[in-house]
């Protein structure tokens, strides 16, 4: 089926269901009195008409917060979903941290981090009602202005979000009848419900709190494209790359360890000056008529545009290769072209009427009564790239000009953030506004104590040393000193080009070299040449890798993607066996070449089941657990789910399992065999099963948190106790979050920077409800160091949380990819490189007799 053929049939589907239009549109109703056009950018259609919710009785007060998220929030953005998990409390159940949750061990320092504390707020009971009206109105402007007509009746002080109204008053009666006219002599009656008594303490009030918060953000001509807002009468123009930068702020409001505080965050908006219709013509220059449907619709979907018009961003789900500006939808009783409708609506001359429209399948919810609106079409000459292409991440000079505009040190971060809350100060508009609901901000940043835990001692081999602890990296002191153990490599291939002959004479020699002071001894290998290109490639493989092959390395002359993965796939489904692929240009730098080959050295001997270093763990039979997951946009849109577990008291040794799943579906599902797969492993190294076993689980993104505490704890019991029902061991399952907005700063020397590698930070910025810390253990060069979040929600082990945390830094030394400290625990680290292949090359399970090697990385 072809592109065309294929958009053909996806618009008949569209054509019989559900009409089309621009994002913006309503879609028609059968109704006799037409409203008001739409106003000028205003996404119509939120809110719901339904039912007014009755009292909530004062004990059922924690579950406002679910039926909060149940109504729709136009100023939360339109989505519902909790991106902070309020109201998920795992500590109760932990009886080990209810009286604290902090550690002891290590030096304390002092920090800064992006918080300011409100120091004021209103301590009286907020009222929440519900807002009806008959006719029903589509426009949440229109519904506004309608109530807003009220004055007399509701006062100055409110917020409405086109179906819920916050008051600080009560109105006279629970339920209020109201009346109003549109500007074309409409009659509408308007019933406002009181349905809820909100007191200062209630989680809604938090909610109400960002609400408010937002409107400062309008109030300072921000503008909001996703959760954030950015200033777009600001820009940062790089004009050599064809990219402007949004600068703008992510801000939430939330109860934390003792306050409530403003959580803000420097954030950066990247746009392409090019427009999508731009883009398309210039694919159409380079792959000529006959191949452009395809390799457009291979370009295009799945990116994320901003429309200019309305400060709104869409996804691409699909190309309409059949529809042009000229085409038309209804409006109202109307039918309108697209062309008409963005001249009318925003002044916008549509200069292409040939170009083809964009599909993006809006994800809300239609008018009580109607079904779903069609998807939204967009006009590619009005639609502007958003993000960067993997070509631009891997360009030098594009990511150096980015980074002096996105990477700011603490001190300019500092700065950054306190102008933010200066101007918000100075701005009378933004003052008067929380005056009326009594808020206020503190005006400086955060002031916390950490503490640096004591720096870990490197064992290789029958050696020990120690590594600068600024620096946290070792890859100096490794040098010369033999691997705790490496296999004899004895038979193996390097496969190379003609043209990179010299770079694969070069990196042999230079590996022999490296090699022997490092204990791992290595034969001479069987060169191979193949022709440059894909198949020939392949057919080599196919000829001369047999069962007794140990390693495969191949020289490649370019990063084709499809090279890399036709070996991966070859050597990690059909004919199982480690490889290692080295760019050529990675090889062509002489004074670079020991560097280089001492890298690769020790990922081929890790490869094949070596121990390269290790820290000492006191804990004895512990199994560590590391879960991490990664979407495959090719393969039908499925997951991936990777499995990495320690199989030795050393952490030296892991078992990988990875499993593909269809869209949808519970990660946890699959992973269950691939968890008794590995205690099974464990045993048969051992003789034993771990009496205790600490799981860590990335990639849980906003909101996920709820089914990692109710679905996947439970499947991971469920897992540990078909082993045996007398196996009991001790079990802790921490959630991992690197995508974090909090920052902490550091008083070194008298000025601003970033904390040292080891800080802990486990009071103030946690939350109460979670057993909670924030650990910085990697060291960065430019920039602000993020720190990772951990988040204990399951813990039947009793550990102290002092230990909890000196064993979470312990693991973050123990990635073989790199000889340094990085950012999350060892095995996250793995199951994330090892989910990324699969996702990214291979697109099926890898074969079984790789579970025991590291053969991914």
């Amino acid at each position: 089926m072809t592109g065309r053929a294929r958009a053909r049939a996806r618009s008949r589907g569209r054509a019989r269901g559900q009409e089309t239009g621009p994002p913006g549109v309503p879609p028609p109703q059968q109704t006799t009195s037409a409203a008001p056009p739409p106003s000028e950018g205003e996404l119509v259609g939120r809110g719901r008409q339904r039912a007014a919710p009755g009292p909530v009785a004062s004990e059922d007060i924690l579950q406002i917060s679910a039926g909060f998220h149940q109504v729709k929030l136009g100023e939360r953005g339109g989505r519902r979903r909790d991106f902070h998990d309020v109201g998920i409390n795992t500590r109760q159940a932990m009886e080990h941290v209810k009286a604290s949750k902090t550690g002891t061990s290590g030096s304390t320092i002092q920090l800064r981090a992006n918080f300011f504390r409100i120091v004021s707020r209103p301590q009286w009971v907020l009222y929440q009602y519900h807002v009806d009206f008959q006719p029903p109105m589509e426009s949440r402007r229109l519904r506004s202005a309608l109530l807003f007509q009220h004055d007399e009746t509701l006062g100055s002080a409110r917020s409405f979000d086109g179906a819920i109204l916050f008051l600080p008053h009560r109105l006279h009666s629970k339920e209020t009848m109201l009346y109003s006219e549109t500007r074309h002599g409409e009659k509408v009656q308007i019933k406002i419900t009181l349905t809820n008594e909100l007191p200062p303490t209630s989680p809604v009030c938090l909610q109400f709190y960002n609400i408010i918060f937002r409107r400062i953000l309008r109030i300072l001509n921000m503008q909001q494209i996703g959760r954030n807002y950015y200033s777009p009468n600001d820009p940062l123009s790089i004009p050599q790359h064809r990219l402007t930068i949004w600068p703008g702020f992510t801000t939430t409001i939330l109860q934390y360890e003792t306050s409530i505080m403003l959580s803000t965050d420097v954030s950066h908006k990247v746009l392409r000056s090019e427009t999508v219709l731009d883009f398309m013509g210039n694919l159409r220059h380079q792959c000529g008529n006959q191949r452009f449907p395809e390799a457009c619709a291979k370009e295009l979907i799945g990116l994320i545009v901003l429309t200019k018009y309305n400060n709104k961003t869409y996804r691409i789900d699909d190309i309409a290769w059949d529809h042009t500006p000229n085409n038309t939808f209804k409006r109202g009783a109307d039918d309108v072209s697209f062309t008409n409708y963005y001249k009318t609506q925003y002044g916008l001359e549509i200069t292409d009427v040939k170009q083809v429209l964009l599909v993006s399948h809006v994800k809300r919810l239609g008018p009580s009564g109607a079904a779903p609106p069609g998807p939204a079409m967009l006009i590619p000459e009005f639609c502007y790239l958003t993000g960067l292409t993997d070509k631009m991440r891997s360009d030098f000079n594009i990511m150096k000009d980015l980074a002096i505009h996105t990477r700011l040190s603490p001190e300019q971060r500092e700065a950054r953030l306190s102008r933010f809350v200066n101007n918000i100060q100075k701005n009378t508009e933004a003052q008067a506004e929380l005056g009326t609901w009594g808020l206020n901000f503190d005006k400086q940043l955060l002031n916390l104590t950490g503490r640096v835990l004591p720096v870990e001692r490197i064992v290789q081999g029958s050696r020990s040393y120690d590594y600068k602890p600024w620096a946290a990296d070792w890859s100096k002191e490794m040098r010369g000193v033999p691997l705790i153990s490496s296999p004899q490599l004895e038979s193996w291939l390097i496969f190379y080009t003609r043209r990179n002959a010299n770079e694969a004479q070069n990196l042999l020699q230079t590996l022999h070299r490296v090699s022997s002071p490092l204990g791992f001894r290595m034969q001479r290998p069987v060169m191979v040449e193949y022709e440059d290109y894909q198949e020939s490639l392949l057919r080599a493989l196919q000829h001369n890798v047999g069962q007794h092959t140990q390693m495969v390395v191949v020289v490649l002359p370019s990063n084709r993607k499809d090279k890399y993965d036709s070996i991966k796939k070859y050597l990690c489904v059909d004919c199982p066996t480690p490889s290692q692929c080295v760019l050529s240009r990675t090889l062509s730098k002489p004074q670079a070449l020991m560097t280089v080959a001492t890298k690769i050295a020790l990922q081929m001997a890790c490869k094949m089941g070596g121990e390269l270093w290790s820290v000492e763990i006191p804990l004895k039979q512990l199994m560590i657990v590391g879960i991490d997951c990664y979407h495959d946009t090719v393969a039908g849109k499925r997951s991936i789910g990777a499995l990495v577990a320690s199989l030795n008291q050393g952490m030296t040794r892991w078992f990988s399992k990875c499993v593909l799943q269809d869209r949808g579906q519970e990660i946890m599902d699959g992973l269950k065999m691939a968890l008794i797969g590995a205690l099974k492993d464990f045993h048969k190294f051992n003789n034993s099963l771990p009496s205790r076993i600490i799981i860590y689980r990335d990639g849980v993104g906003d909101g996920m948190l709820q089914s990692v505490v109710n679905y996947e704890v439970p499947q991971i019991m469920e897992s540990i106790k078909s082993i045996g029902h007398d196996y009991m061991p001790k079990l802790t399952v921490v959630v991992v979050k690197k995508r974090v907005s909090t920052r902490f700063f550091a008083h070194i020397d008298g000025k601003l920077s970033n904390p040292p590698p080891g800080t802990v930070i486990d009071t103030e910025v946690t939350r109460p409800e979670w057993y909670d810390f924030y650990i910085v253990s990697q060291a960065v060069r430019m920039g602000s160091v993020s720190p990772t979040h951990y988040n204990v929600v399951y813990d039947t082990s009793g550990l102290k949380p002092d230990h909890m945390q000196r064993l979470t830094y312990k693991l973050c030394h123990m990635y073989y990819n790199w000889q340094g400290i990085i950012r999350v625990p060892a095995p996250c680290q793995y199951a994330h490189k090892l989910a990324f292949l699969v996702g990214q090359s291979i697109h099926r399970e890898p074969n079984v007799w790789l579970d025991d090697y590291l053969f991914y990385l």
